[in-house]
Protein backbone atom coordinates (compact mmCIF):
# COMPACT_ATOMS: atom_id res chain seq x y z
CA UNK A 1 0.00 0.00 0.00
CA UNK A 2 0.96 3.26 -0.73
CA UNK A 3 1.86 7.00 1.86
CA UNK A 4 -2.23 7.08 1.68
CA UNK A 5 -3.22 3.93 2.32
CA UNK A 6 -0.84 3.89 5.29
CA UNK A 7 -2.46 7.08 6.55
CA UNK A 8 -5.92 5.64 6.14
CA UNK A 9 -5.00 2.49 8.05
CA UNK A 10 -3.83 4.36 10.99
CA UNK A 11 -6.70 6.53 11.41
CA UNK A 12 -8.69 3.36 11.62
CA UNK A 13 -6.64 2.16 13.92
CA UNK A 14 -6.55 5.29 15.96
CA UNK A 15 -9.99 5.81 15.68
CA UNK A 16 -10.83 2.22 17.24
CA UNK A 17 -8.59 2.33 19.78
CA UNK A 18 -10.60 5.23 21.44
CA UNK A 19 -14.04 3.90 20.82
CA UNK A 20 -12.78 -0.01 21.92
CA UNK A 21 -11.03 0.72 24.96
CA UNK A 22 -10.86 -2.95 26.11
CA UNK A 23 -8.83 -4.08 22.69
CA UNK A 24 -5.04 -3.32 22.26
CA UNK A 25 -5.18 -2.02 18.20
CA UNK A 26 -2.11 -2.80 16.42
CA UNK A 27 -1.77 -2.32 12.59
CA UNK A 28 0.28 -5.50 10.42
CA UNK A 29 -1.05 -8.29 13.13
CA UNK A 30 -0.04 -11.01 12.48
CA UNK A 31 -2.00 -14.44 11.79
CA UNK A 32 -0.11 -17.04 11.25
CA UNK A 33 2.64 -15.82 8.17
CA UNK A 34 -0.18 -13.80 7.17
CA UNK A 35 -0.24 -9.56 8.37
CA UNK A 36 -3.54 -8.04 9.07
CA UNK A 37 -4.03 -4.16 8.42
CA UNK A 38 -5.61 -3.66 12.20
CA UNK A 39 -6.14 -5.85 14.83
CA UNK A 40 -8.00 -5.30 18.56
CA UNK A 41 -6.65 -8.01 20.80
CA UNK A 42 -7.80 -8.41 24.39
CA UNK A 43 -5.38 -6.45 27.02
CA UNK A 44 -4.84 -6.08 30.69
CA UNK A 45 -7.48 -7.55 32.86
CA UNK A 46 -9.89 -8.55 29.70
CA UNK A 47 -7.25 -10.71 28.39
CA UNK A 48 -7.29 -12.21 31.77
CA UNK A 49 -10.44 -12.64 33.08
CA UNK A 50 -13.37 -14.82 32.39
CA UNK A 51 -14.53 -12.44 30.03
CA UNK A 52 -14.41 -13.93 26.55
CA UNK A 53 -11.34 -12.99 24.81
CA UNK A 54 -12.15 -11.02 21.52
CA UNK A 55 -10.23 -10.22 18.72
CA UNK A 56 -10.97 -7.72 16.12
CA UNK A 57 -9.38 -8.04 12.80
CA UNK A 58 -9.74 -5.44 9.81
CA UNK A 59 -8.77 -6.07 6.63
CA UNK A 60 -8.48 -2.96 3.92
CA UNK A 61 -9.08 -3.57 0.64
CA UNK A 62 -7.64 -0.90 -0.79
CA UNK A 63 -7.82 -1.76 -4.63
CA UNK A 64 -6.23 -5.27 -4.21
CA UNK A 65 -6.83 -7.52 -7.48
CA UNK A 66 -8.07 -10.39 -5.32
CA UNK A 67 -9.53 -9.41 -1.92
CA UNK A 68 -11.05 -13.13 -1.71
CA UNK A 69 -7.81 -13.84 -1.31
CA UNK A 70 -6.91 -11.82 1.95
CA UNK A 71 -10.30 -13.77 3.25
CA UNK A 72 -9.37 -17.35 2.26
CA UNK A 73 -5.72 -16.92 3.77
CA UNK A 74 -7.27 -15.81 7.10
CA UNK A 75 -9.29 -17.98 7.78
CA UNK A 76 -7.38 -20.73 6.70
CA UNK A 77 -4.79 -19.94 9.58
CA UNK A 78 -8.15 -19.80 11.75
CA UNK A 79 -8.68 -23.56 10.39
CA UNK A 80 -5.21 -24.38 11.07
CA UNK A 81 -5.12 -23.06 14.87
CA UNK A 82 -3.46 -20.12 14.83
CA UNK A 83 -6.19 -18.19 16.53
CA UNK A 84 -7.41 -21.13 19.41
CA UNK A 85 -6.52 -18.71 22.55
CA UNK A 86 -9.33 -16.07 21.27
CA UNK A 87 -12.87 -17.21 22.29
CA UNK A 88 -14.44 -14.46 19.63
CA UNK A 89 -13.11 -13.25 16.19
CA UNK A 90 -14.66 -10.37 14.17
CA UNK A 91 -13.39 -10.33 11.18
CA UNK A 92 -13.89 -7.07 9.20
CA UNK A 93 -13.27 -6.78 5.66
CA UNK A 94 -13.07 -2.93 4.70
CA UNK A 95 -13.94 -2.45 1.24
CA UNK A 96 -13.49 0.92 -0.76
CA UNK A 97 -15.31 2.48 -3.78
CA UNK A 98 -12.77 0.79 -6.02
CA UNK A 99 -15.10 -2.14 -6.03
CA UNK A 100 -18.20 -0.62 -6.70
CA UNK A 101 -19.58 -0.56 -10.40
CA UNK A 102 -20.87 2.81 -12.26
CA UNK A 103 -23.99 0.96 -12.61
CA UNK A 104 -24.85 0.12 -9.38
CA UNK A 105 -24.03 -2.72 -7.33
CA UNK A 106 -20.55 -4.45 -6.60
CA UNK A 107 -17.26 -6.19 -8.53
CA UNK A 108 -17.69 -9.89 -8.62
CA UNK A 109 -14.36 -9.29 -6.56
CA UNK A 110 -16.24 -7.67 -3.88
CA UNK A 111 -18.69 -10.87 -3.79
CA UNK A 112 -16.31 -13.42 -4.00
CA UNK A 113 -14.19 -12.03 -1.38
CA UNK A 114 -17.64 -11.71 0.55
CA UNK A 115 -18.48 -15.06 -0.50
CA UNK A 116 -15.51 -16.93 1.18
CA UNK A 117 -16.00 -14.55 4.76
CA UNK A 118 -19.54 -15.75 5.08
CA UNK A 119 -19.09 -19.29 3.81
CA UNK A 120 -15.93 -19.22 6.57
CA UNK A 121 -17.79 -17.36 9.41
CA UNK A 122 -20.63 -20.11 9.13
CA UNK A 123 -18.45 -22.75 9.59
CA UNK A 124 -16.72 -21.44 13.07
CA UNK A 125 -18.92 -20.98 15.70
CA UNK A 126 -17.10 -17.94 17.37
CA UNK A 127 -16.46 -16.26 14.00
CA UNK A 128 -18.56 -13.31 13.06
CA UNK A 129 -17.59 -11.75 8.79
CA UNK A 130 -18.89 -8.52 8.47
CA UNK A 131 -18.22 -6.33 4.91
CA UNK A 132 -17.77 -2.86 5.53
CA UNK A 133 -18.21 0.26 2.82
CA UNK A 134 -15.78 2.62 2.82
CA UNK A 135 -17.12 5.86 1.17
CA UNK A 136 -13.58 6.94 -0.53
CA UNK A 137 -12.29 5.84 -4.23
CA UNK A 138 -8.47 5.65 -3.43
CA UNK A 139 -6.64 7.82 -5.67
CA UNK A 140 -3.83 6.46 -7.45
CA UNK A 141 -0.43 6.52 -6.41
CA UNK A 142 0.84 10.21 -6.03
CA UNK A 143 -2.65 11.61 -6.67
CA UNK A 144 -4.05 14.24 -4.89
CA UNK A 145 -5.98 12.71 -1.56
CA UNK A 146 -9.31 13.74 -1.34
CA UNK A 147 -9.63 16.94 1.17
CA UNK A 148 -12.18 14.96 3.59
CA UNK A 149 -10.80 11.54 3.55
CA UNK A 150 -10.14 11.87 7.84
CA UNK A 151 -14.10 12.68 7.85
CA UNK A 152 -14.67 9.63 5.65
CA UNK A 153 -12.10 7.47 7.77
CA UNK A 154 -13.77 8.59 11.01
CA UNK A 155 -17.21 7.20 9.63
CA UNK A 156 -15.83 4.14 8.74
CA UNK A 157 -14.65 3.66 12.12
CA UNK A 158 -17.56 4.35 13.44
CA UNK A 159 -18.81 1.11 10.89
CA UNK A 160 -16.61 -1.24 12.18
CA UNK A 161 -17.44 0.33 15.96
CA UNK A 162 -21.30 -0.82 15.48
CA UNK A 163 -20.45 -4.26 14.72
CA UNK A 164 -17.80 -5.16 17.83
CA UNK A 165 -20.66 -4.29 20.35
Amino acid sequence: MGEFADAIQERLRERLAERQLSLDWRTEYRVGPTPVDIAGVASGAAADSATPKTLALVELEWRRADPADNSAKLFRHLADGALDEHDRIVVCQVFTGYYDLARGGVSSKRENAEFVGRVAAEAFDRVAYHPVDFDLDPPKRGAEWPDDWRGRADDCARRIDDLLD
